[in-house]
């Protein structure tokens, strides 16, 4: 029977900052925790995962991933989580709300290119994600072309594609000026989880309308 190691967060880890902008940027820290398939087992055992329903032009669509709760009857999952709660704020001191958990079950689930709108002020925010299990893309487009979905990749100009501990934070105007995703994948591959942080300062315009989950009706 194969022991595996205990998550802890990796010291040696070294951050590497892309600029994409003048005002937005990525942090990427690889292999930042150790014991990445000890979390992700756990995750996947003992949180409580469904699956969302989308609304899209005029009929309700099942989203393509699962989310989870952190918790199971008041605790956390696995006491590891606030643990890297508090490594983030000691790296990034902003005051970032409770982690959610997201399942990429196989290569067929997805997210398309989005903004994280429902933060509202996106001039100013801070976004960590860190992945569990499979490696798989994780792309990054910038949103002044509006035909991008026309081109080679949806436009994706940047592909992080992150491993199993893998940490990336983005930062700045990420979200005012550039759309992430995780596209899907051709290949049998198995499950990808995906941990978020997110902080907003709150400064500068709200975004109004929609968001990814909101439900959206178009007239002709």
């Amino acid at each position: 029977m194969t022991v595996l190691a205990q998550p802890a967060v990796n010291e040696d880890s070294v951050f590497e900052r892309i600029w994409l902008d003048e005002r937005s940027w990525v942090d990427v820290a690889r292999g930042w925790l150790f014991g990445a398939d000890a979390l992700q087992n756990t995750l996947l055992d003992h949180a409580r995962w469904r699956q969302n329903r989308l609304w899209r032009y005029d009929h309700w669509v099942e989203e393509p991933r699962l989310y989870g709760s952190p918790h199971r009857d008041g605790e956390p999952v696995h006491p590891a989580l606030p643990v890297l709660h508090r490594e983030l704020v000691r790296r990034y001191p902003v005051q970032f709300g409770g982690v959610a958990l997201a399942q990429y079950r196989d290569g067929r689930d997805s997210v398309a290119f989005h903004r994280d709108r429902e933060l509202r002020w996106l001039d100013d925010t801070v976004i960590a994600v860190l992945t569990l299990g499979q490696h798989r893309p994780w792309q990054l487009r910038p949103r002044t072309n509006r035909f991008a979905h026309e081109l080679p990749n949806h436009g994706a100009s940047h592909d992080i594609s992150p491993a199993s501990g893998d940490l990336l934070v983005m930062g700045g105007r990420c979200q005012a000026d550039w759309e992430h995703s995780v596209p899907k994948v051709a290949s049998r591959i198995g499950p990808r989880i995906s941990l978020q942080w997110r902080w907003t300062s709150r400064r500068g315009r709200p975004v109004v309308g929609g968001n990814y989950r909101d439900p959206r009706n178009f007239s002709r």
